[in-house]
């Protein structure tokens, strides 16, 4: 799009208007502002996603954060309710270096931008994202904020540091459902599953393969997850530092070893926690739909979507793992084992606990957006229920 049709384009979707972003160390990109005609503060992060903008926007894992979105142009597909991840928009800016607002394909229900003005939801176009990228790589991810040219940096910078930090940050309460509810019918397995900010496309996934989902607020204690006599615990996605959410911990400790437990994303933090494991905040997190992860077990490697901000601590307390092999970690369960890791950055993707049925999956099996190379993951999950019938 050239500088002409861009300013046409704006011109049209109410984006006149100037609008900096202005990060916690100073650093200042300026654009244009589009969608809703406010402010947003928070944490800013990357995606390197090239498609799947609605459903990053939706993901609650996205709570508390401002999207900084690499692929160049952002909206060229418009929106639908399909592409809903949850009920609500749960990013809280999206940070673009081209905004479009085109409804041009077959699904298309509405413009990207007139969808982020309904929702309330700031943006901002024309930023150079990758200096932000870059700087963000470099100097690790950081509170910053959205604002309209008309406020000044100095308010600006009052409300970032008004803002919490991410570490020590419980954000699952603000996404978690009030009451428990199940989605499924027949007689297919009963997983329990701990809603911390489950995606939509988790949960059609595991119906889709017969299984009934109870979905339970954050704070359910274990004494009803076993009541409801389910097959199987299910940790679900979600925001924030896994560290914050003790109380999610020792529900699940509670449950280890009664009934099988399967983690995915935050799930894989907190599962490793309740075993007895340490989490840290990783530089600038790991987002997006391409990030490579070895099976340490067959040597398969699979193209990943992922999206956290925290990652799990090693044996000795290592960071990152050396080797492409099993390695051991000792836990209060017994052994666990590695499954896998990252290959960017060798961190740990998964893990298998060898005397209790428990496993953990750092990455979205679901995509949703996405590749589909770990679908497979379902079928496995819900297959060795019958192992432990």
């Amino acid at each position: 799009m050239s500088n002409v049709d861009r300013r046409s384009e704006l011109a049209r979707t109410g984006g006149r208007n100037g609008a900096f972003l202005l990060l916690e160390d100073g650093t200042r990109f300026d654009g244009e502002a589009v969608g809703h005609d406010g402010h947003a503060v928070g944490e800013v992060v990357f995606t390197t996603g090239m498609s799947g903008y609605q459903e990053s926007m939706t993901d609650p894992s996205f709570a508390g954060q401002l999207i900084t979105f690499t692929y160049p142009h952002i909206g060229n597909y418009g929106v639908s309710a399909e592409a809903m991840e949850s009920e609500a928009v749960w990013a809280r800016a999206a940070i673009m270096r081209e905004a479009v607002n085109h409804e041009d394909s077959p699904g298309a229900e509405g413009g990207w931008l007139d969808w982020l003005r309904d929702c309330g939801i700031p943006g901002i176009t024309g930023v150079d994202t990758r200096a932000l990228v870059r700087h963000i790589r470099s100097a690790g991810s950081m509170r910053g904020g959205l604002f309209p040219e008309r406020l000044s940096e100095r308010e600006a910078r009052d409300l970032i540091d008004a803002d919490p930090s991410m570490v020590g940050r419980d954000l699952a309460k603000e996404v978690t459902p009030r009451e428990a509810h199940v989605v499924g019918e027949g007689s297919g397995p009963l997983i329990a599953a701990i809603d911390t900010g489950i995606k939509s496309s988790i949960v059609r996934h595991l119906v889709q393969r017969g299984a009934r989902v109870a979905l339970h607020p954050c704070d359910v204690s274990a004494t009803t997850l076993l009541e409801g006599d389910p097959d199987a615990v299910f940790l679900a996605n979600g925001p924030g530092d896994p560290a914050a959410l003790e109380y999610i911990v020792q529900n699940v400790r509670e449950v280890i070893g009664k009934k099988p437990v399967w983690g995915i994303c935050l799930g894989h933090q907190l599962l490793s926690r309740a075993v007895g494991l340490e989490t840290f905040k990783l530089p600038f997190g790991h987002r997006g739909v391409n990030h490579p992860v070895k099976d340490v077990e067959t040597g398969r490697i699979e193209i990943t979507s992922q999206n956290h901000g925290f990652a799990v601590v090693g044996p000795g307390g290592a960071h990152t793992i050396s080797v492409d092999e099993p390695v051991r970690f000792e836990t209060d369960f017994g052994p666990a084992q590695l499954s896998r890791v990252n290959l960017y950055d060798r961190t740990v993707e998964g893990l298998t606990l060898l005397d209790v049925a428990a496993g953990t999956i750092q990455y979205h099996p679901e995509a949703g957006p996405g590749p589909n190379d770990a679908l497979h993951l379902f079928d496995e999950f819900l297959g060795g229920l019958a192992a432990h019938a």
